[in-house]
């Protein structure tokens, strides 16, 4: 019961320090060393299942029970070392002539542990049990954990060359797939002298836990990063988007929404219009008087400051509705809510403040004022062309004044 109790104990810590792993669609569709390491990690798994089951099964002395786990016992050794193999290949991701043997010699290795095991049925020539369901060990099964000792030798040598001449970065990734086969070098190594110990198990336990330290979670530090980097890269192409967006739809003389900006409002308007999504709002259109005779008379920037003063009494007016530069001396208020329920009050107040403007030499803005009709405005056109034949009536106005 305590070999058994060693493996299940071993297999519980592997399924809970690689559950990500096993769960995670990262490594289901991951790189080829991702794939790699995960088809390790059930290869491990069978092991550890054969392993403990074979602890159970022995004690019963049933051999036919027994025999037949044993040789899965082998088979899932064979698996975990050729998919070890693969990882290790896969994960330095290189071509050379030694790779390719070394992995010939895995496919080699699985191969013949499962030609074994089939001839084994016939005579006994890696194991074989007394009547009495003892376990005999026979000359094969030396050659088997030979041939694995050498595997994780030779690959945890040029694992080790290898990391050499990596980046500082992954070298300490280099050096964890070393010491892993040097930790299983040396339990099989134990494993050959005392086959009722379960030190195998332990080993592939031990090398898991610092593969998943140092390699896998240095893939998650890794893509971690990664994801930082791409997020802050995001960040800052909204904001770039948001600036060269504010510099797009904001008219840089006044502050205010630029012809851009107003295009798009009059294409969602006339949208929410046909939709039937909207009921009321109103349009003012403003226009300057005497603008020409200030640039004329006082230069541009006179004139640019009279703009501003300007559209800063529009907006200190109409407070709650966007405003629009739409020309060079024009501007469009659209009002809704609040703006559009107050509406009469506001022109009034405006053109009251217009008038005292015109007898102070002040910023002189006619304006006109027209409201949606359902009934008759199709489009938003309709009732800006009425708003703006009323600004020039008002414009009329203002000049006989």
């Amino acid at each position: 019961m305590t070999y058994s109790g060693t493996a299940i104990l071993a297999l519980l810590v592997h399924i809970i320090i690689n559950y990500d792993v096993l769960r995670n669609a990262h490594y289901r569709k991951g790189t080829p060393a991702a794939d790699a390491y995960r088809g390790f990690i059930f290869g491990v798994m069978m092991f550890y299942l054969s392993d403990a089951l074979w602890g159970l099964l022995y004690d019963t002395r049933i051999n036919a029970l027994v025999f037949s786990d044993t040789v899965l016992y082998f088979f899932a050794m064979a698996v975990s070392v050729f998919m070890w193999t693969r990882y290790v290949i896969r994960y330095l991701n290189m071509k050379s002539r030694f790779v390719s043997i070394l992995s010939a010699v895995g496919w080699i290795f699985l191969g013949l542990i499962t030609l074994m095991q089939v001839l084994n049925l016939f005579m006994p020539l890696m194991f074989w049990f007394d009547e009495s369901g003892t376990y005999h060990a026979e000359s094969f099964r030396f050659v088997a954990l030979a041939f694995q000792i050498l595997m994780f030798l030779v690959t945890t040598v040029f694992v080790l060359v290898r990391s050499g001449h990596a980046e500082s970065g992954v070298r300490s990734r280099y050096l964890a797939i070393g010491i892993y086969g040097i930790v299983m070098t040396v339990m099989v190594i134990l494993q050959v002298f005392d086959p009722m110990m379960p030190m195998y198990s332990i080993g592939c336990l031990l090398g898991g836990c610092i593969l998943h330290t140092f390699v896998v979670g240095g893939i998650k530090e890794d893509r971690r990063r990664e994801l930082e980097e791409m997020l802050r890269t995001n960040e800052q192409q909204r904001q770039e988007l948001g600036s060269a967006r504010h510099l797009a739809y904001t008219d840089s003389l006044t502050g205010v929404k630029s012809t851009h900006a107003y295009v798009e409002t009059e294409k969602a308007l006339d949208a929410r219009i046909a939709s039937g999504q909207i009921r009321e709002f109103g349009v003012v259109v403003f226009d300057m008087n005497g603008l020409k005779l200030v640039n004329d008379t006082r230069g541009h920037e006179a004139g640019d400051q009279y703009i501003r003063d300007a559209c800063r009494m529009i907006c200190r007016q109409f407070l709650h509705s966007p405003v629009y530069r739409i020309g060079g001396d024009e501007f469009v208020a659209i009002l809704e809510g609040e703006d559009y329920q107050n509406r009469k009050n506001l022109i009034t107040s405006f053109e009251n403040q217009v008038e005292e403007n015109l007898k102070s030499g002040l910023a002189v803005v006619a304006s006109g004022l027209a409201v949606f009709r359902r009934e008759q405005d199709h489009s938003y056109r309709r009732v800006f062309e009425r708003a703006d034949q009323r600004m020039y009536d008002r414009k009329g106005y203002l000049k006989a004044m």
